[in-house]
């Protein structure tokens, strides 16, 4: 396995400063002061700190949407302005700006059609995300009439809608019921197993905790704090021992063993669940209770483009599902072919049939292929005389190619051939 932290960095600070100043020119706030921070490809990274600490300046330094007063930003190794680095990027802002007569399809369309995605892999993203935060059965409402958590979802939906090198999360979780929450939690941890990198910002220190590799705690503008969850969590001066549930006379002689060391016991107590799993397990119940709700639901799972479950893109996604319906027609009984014949093989006179017409004696089979193809071309028809006998003279002049005047090719008229009254009034006589 790779080492991340050998990797060219996706972001990186170096000396980031940000001085806002007033119309006059002068230094009114220090947002940012010489902050150095990098985060690895493939990282779940969190950057914390009180408000007005600098953390939304930082992000937009990153994006390109404010300018550094000195100092650099890099994002994949450019500068945060280039066009390309931001086709790489996926933002969630701390409010979701949306077009509020839009539906949630709607909204994923226009962003896909600024990312350039091409219409079928437009249509098969949308429907995934829409699935994956729970809005199907709101994905035609328009969303100005969302709650603050829905707009939240479908913000989150826009974000991923590119399958971004590096997504960046302005508290995320903000609004969002304790459903939601886990949901995106799901999310982040699933990109950060892809080996996409996460930057995530939040107030909410507990769904930080929960998710991200690495912290970094920011005050002032200025860094305080960098390291792994686990690091800067552990208490090296408190020593914690889970076993089994005790009766009061084993806890007592533990207390005994550990007052002989010079230790006291702090506390005794058993674990409790956190408020977040056992609300979990009681909306979880009342979905398999089919209870209905009008607002967002619970989904299971992340987008199949975002795990990398299709290996395809629009067209070739295209090509598998009219496979896949061509697999489905196979079952379904085929009605029998209609053989056809070519006018030209049709109008030819047959020799079987002219044999059989000019014999006293027409054989059976020929016969009913006549009657066949008569009844065939024109409907059923009347059954010849028996006691009249086809004339062979007629029969031998209709079998001998004639040119388009209508004469034979020994020079003579053809009386049938319809050239002229008189030969009409012979055929007819």
């Amino acid at each position: 396995m790779i080492d991340a932290s050998s990797l060219k960095p996706v972001v990186e600070c170096i000396a980031l400063t940000k001085v806002f100043q007033d119309f006059w020119g002068r230094d009114k706030v220090l947002a940012v002061d010489g902050l150095d921070l990098e985060i690895r490809p493939g990282e779940v990274f969190g950057l914390l700190g009180p408000n007005g600490s600098g953390k939304s300046t930082t992000i937009k330094m990153l994006l390109g949407l404010l300018y550094p007063t000195s100092g650099a930003a890099r994002v994949f190794g450019r500068p945060p302005t280039d066009t390309a680095v931001k086709a790489r990027i996926g933002f969630m802002p701390e409010e979701s700006y949306l077009y509020r007569y839009l539906n949630a399809i709607e909204t994923l369309e226009y962003y896909g059609r600024l990312f350039k995605l091409d219409r079928h892999e437009r249509r098969r993203r949308t429907e995934q995300l829409i699935e994956m935060v729970g809005l199907k059965r709101a994905a035609t409402r328009p969303v100005g009439t969302y709650s603050k958590g829905m707009a939240r979802r479908i913000g989150l939906a826009q974000a991923l809608i590119n399958d971004p090198d590096l997504l960046i999360l302005d508290e995320p979780t903000t609004g969002l019921d304790p459903v939601g929450t886990r949901q995106i939690k799901d999310v982040i941890k699933t990109l950060g197993s892809r080996g996409k990198t996460v930057l995530l910002c939040s107030h909410l220190l507990a769904d930080v905790e929960d998710v991200c590799d690495r912290i970094g705690i920011v005050y002032g503008g200025r860094r305080q704090a960098l390291g792994s969850v686990g690091e800067l969590l552990k208490r090296r001066d408190v020593t914690q021992i889970t076993t089994d549930n005790l009766d009061e006379e084993t806890v007592e002689r533990v207390r005994k063993v550990v007052a002989k060391a010079g230790k006291e016991v702090i506390t005794v107590s058993h674990p409790t669940d956190r408020l977040e799993e056992m609300f979990l397990r009681v909306v979880g119940q009342a979905q398999r209770d089919m209870l209905q709700t009008s607002g967002a639901e619970s989904t299971v799972g992340v987008s199949a483009f975002l795990t990398g479950g299709e290996a395809g893109k629009g067209e070739v996604s295209l090509v598998e599902s009219l496979i896949q319906a061509g697999r489905e027609t196979e079952t379904i009984p085929e009605a029998p072919a209609v053989e056809t014949v070519p006018v030209e093989v049709a109008s030819r006179p047959k020799e079987d049939v002219l044999a059989a017409l000019t014999s006293d004696k027409p054989s059976q089979p020929a016969a009913q292929e006549l009657a066949g193809a008569e009844e065939t071309a024109q409907g059923p028809v009347e059954s010849p005389t028996p006691s009249r006998k086809p004339d062979k003279a007629v029969l031998d002049r209709l079998s001998r190619p004639r040119s388009e005047d209508g004469r034979k090719e020994n020079g003579e008229e053809d009386p049938l051939a319809g050239g002229d009254e008189g030969g009409r009034m012979k055929a007819e006589g």
